[in-house]
């Protein structure tokens, strides 16, 4: 029986690395699920995980593992599921090198992914970006980069890893100003800014006083603000903003929400959804879809076109004789 050290190693190497050139946050997600899935099977046989052979990863252990990772460790189905799609894309690379194991393989790439729920998403109403905007100091450097870093997600809708990585030069603020980001599947765009978004970037950029290639949004010592702390400062101006705006006590404000909040906000300004597809960096239009489900907006117009139900149809009639001829015509 193949050891799995090294098809894991090649895996990772080769397939990811050199052919697909993965992103690091795919590398990222790839690794954090196979070490999960090593220390269970670690627990599970008592080996270590450098001792593992391919056979060890049957369809019943990785059946208990995706069991575990939900009843043991409370994760959601579609997590299980991103855990088990990156099982499956492993065993679909080894099909290819171990052909002996073919029937094993075949099990594990049998098991099916979980249904799960669909939310709404969330975004923020009017009032509750103008209370989270107005919550930071900005009588401190940390309150007016904070400020710049909120005010730009909402407006943008980048990913939270397109703003970290936001760099000075991406900043243009004068004719035609824009950011430009390298998003997710390596594409590039460019999103255009509002005259406030301009305003308030440009009063940061000239207190920064960065370099072109330094982060736009840094910490104190000068690194890219991190995932993580994006979350963590959220979460503090969202509590603080909650005295004053009630609607925010227990809610749940994460970087992605900010990008639901912009797409909503260019949904209810009119906006197609084929440029909102754009705007935000989705692979599909599909994608967009969900938003239309969560504007109450659309379908309170569409209920009001509606005529009330055991209402008897009628025919429009001119009040006027006079109003009636020009009808007429």
């Amino acid at each position: 029986m193949s050891l799995l050290a090294p098809l894991l190693e090649r895996f990772f190497t080769d397939r990811l690395m050199r052919e697909r050139q993965a992103s690091p946050n795919t590398i990222t997600a790839y690794r954090d699920g196979f070490r999960l899935l090593l220390r269970f099977a670690k627990e599970r046989l008592g080996k270590a995980p450098s001792d593992l052979h391919l056979g060890d990863l049957d369809a019943p252990l990785v059946g208990a593992f995706l069991d575990h990772i939900e009843k043991q460790r409370k994760n959601s189905a579609r997590t299980r599921n991103a855990r088990l799609a990156v099982i499956h894309s492993f065993f679909r690379y080894v099909a290819l090198l171990e052909p002996a194991h073919s029937g094993m393989i075949q099990r594990v790439l049998a098991i099916p992914t979980k249904r799960c729920n669909r939310a709404l998403v969330t975004y923020l109403a009017r009032p509750e970006v103008d209370a989270i905007l107005v919550a930071p100091d900005r009588q401190t450097w940390i309150g007016r980069r904070d400020h710049a870093l909120m005010q730009t997600g909402i407006q943008t809708g980048l990913r939270v890893s397109e703003l970290t990585r936001l760099r000075c030069q991406d900043a243009h603020i004068e004719g035609g100003a824009h950011v430009q980001c390298l998003g997710k599947g390596r594409k590039q765009r460019c999103v255009p800014l509002s005259p406030q978004t301009v305003a308030i970037l440009r009063a940061w950029l000239r207190e920064r006083r960065g370099d072109p290639s330094d982060p736009l949004f840094p910490t104190r010592v000068g690194a890219a603000l991190s995932r993580d702390a994006v979350e963590r400062l959220l979460d503090k101006y969202a509590s603080r903003a909650g005295h004053a705006c009630a609607s925010l006590r227990g809610k749940r404000v994460s970087p992605h929400v900010l990008r639901h909040t912009s797409a909503m906000n260019l949904l209810q300004g009119g906006a197609d959804c084929a440029v909102i597809a754009l705007w935000l960096g989705h692979e599909s239009i599909e994608t967009t879809q969900m938003y239309l489900h969560a504007d109450l907006s659309i379908k309170e117009r569409a209920l009001a076109r509606t005529a009330p139900p055991n209402t008897r149809p009628g025919r429009y009639r001119a009040p006027d004789a006079l109003v009636s001829f020009l009808e007429a015509l």
